[in-house]
């Protein structure tokens, strides 16, 4: 087989283009938007800010900031006819109530089928807005509560678990879940994102884009990861069971959740600033048991990671959104609120010199045949 003509399963290993926005290092275990360490967004960014930043290359000046932030919060709205939607079909999984309800808002933009730069990131606003309030009236609405509008006086985050609890959220509750926000933003071309991309590619709009990319991520194989590492925390119990529950594991070959990346070979970077973040939040919240079985988990993982495998960052979100008071079901849904501007990025990105993504399949099935006329079959 000659190079033009080799395989690569799952595209691994292919670059389909180039960008400025994210770049990875899976061996050393970095992660950087346009250049800005996760590391240093993670301690003294916003989501608003890095939403900014991702959406516009550069952090923002402190009246660019503003301006921003009163942007989202003005786009805090949904359609009476989109509340409906979720209303009716309350008791679906929320993946499929958010993917619905995103596709069904595209009726009531006045500029869904205008492609142009400037349109994509307007509407990329309204629905990095929309996208969390889609996820809170579903769980209000499936629970017989009423649908909690936004507040324009709480940040992005703050707002979120507002509009989930039903209450004002502590300081450190929505500092953790804009930390959560900002790790989960972007991350290069992962499935969704690919995804998105590929919509982008036959110039559908950007609703078009982001439906398709929540349905990639609604797959257990790219989004589940924090659902089943809480599985996992339930059916372990106790930190003292974890040790066992890996060797059991591991002697049939079986993955344990939230270890190992597609990507990344060293810890994934994200990790580091949820573990501490899990840690606080257990303290508050009265329940340090969980922190204590994930503690227990790493240490008994250890002689794995001269393998590669590492902990990702989906293994402690999981529990956070445990922490606050969030159902298990909600936890993808979670990735994609925050997800919303790196998706609207990776589409700019596919506009600015776009082209029909169109792999090719190696045909590996028999030769020519004969047509038979099917009374001779």
């Amino acid at each position: 087989m000659s190079e033009e003509e080799r395989i690569h399963r799952g595209l691994k290993g292919v670059y389909f283009d180039r960008s400025p926005a994210t770049y990875i290092d899976g061996q050393l275990g970095e992660l950087r938007y346009y250049g800005y360490s996760i590391h240093e967004l993670a301690e003294n960014s916003t989501f608003e800010e890095t939403a900014y930043l991702l959406l516009h290359g550069e952090l923002p000046t402190l009246k660019q900031l503003e301006t921003f932030a009163i942007a989202l919060k003005a786009a805090r709205i949904l359609p009476n006819a989109v509340v409906d939607i979720i209303d009716r079909i309350k008791h679906a999984h929320p993946m499929d109530v958010l993917r619905t309800a995103v596709s069904s808002l595209a009726a009531f933009d006045d500029e869904t089928s205008d492609c142009s730069a400037e349109a994509v990131l307007r509407k990329g606003i309204r629905l990095t807005s929309q996208v969390p309030m889609i996820v809170a009236a579903h769980h209000r609405l499936r629970n017989g509560l009423d649908v909690i509008m936004g507040d324009e006086s709480l940040s992005h985050a703050a707002n979120f678990l507002h509009m989930i609890q039903g209450e004002y959220p502590s300081e450190e509750a929505s500092r953790l879940m804009d930390l959560d926000f900002i790790l989960h933003a972007e991350h290069g071309s992962n499935a969704s994102s690919f995804t998105a991309r590929v919509v982008t590619g036959t110039d559908a709009d950007l609703h078009a884009a982001i439906t398709a990319a929540i349905g990639a991520l609604s797959g257990p194989a790219h989004g589940g990861a924090a659902e089943n590492v809480m599985t996992m925390a339930r059916e372990i119990g106790d930190p003292e069971r974890a040790n066992e529950y890996v060797k059991t594991k591991r002697g049939k070959r079986e993955a344990i959740m939230g270890f190992g990346h597609r990507v990344y070979r060293a810890e994934d970077p994200r990790a580091r600033h949820l573990r501490s973040g899990v840690e606080r939040l257990s303290v508050e919240k009265g329940e340090p048991h969980w922190n204590q079985i994930l503690n227990a988990l790493v240490d008994a993982m250890r002689p794995y990671s001269r393998h590669g495998v590492n902990v990702n960052v989906d293994f402690y979100s999981g529990v956070i959104y445990h922490l606050h008071g969030i159902p298990q079901d909600l936890f993808v849904p979670i990735f994609a609120v925050g997800r919303v501007p790196g998706w609207t990025l990776q589409v700019l990105q596919q506009q600015e010199s776009n082209i029909l993504i169109r792999p090719l399949l190696k045909y590996n099935g028999p030769d020519q045949k004969a047509y038979i006329p099917i009374d001779e079959r």
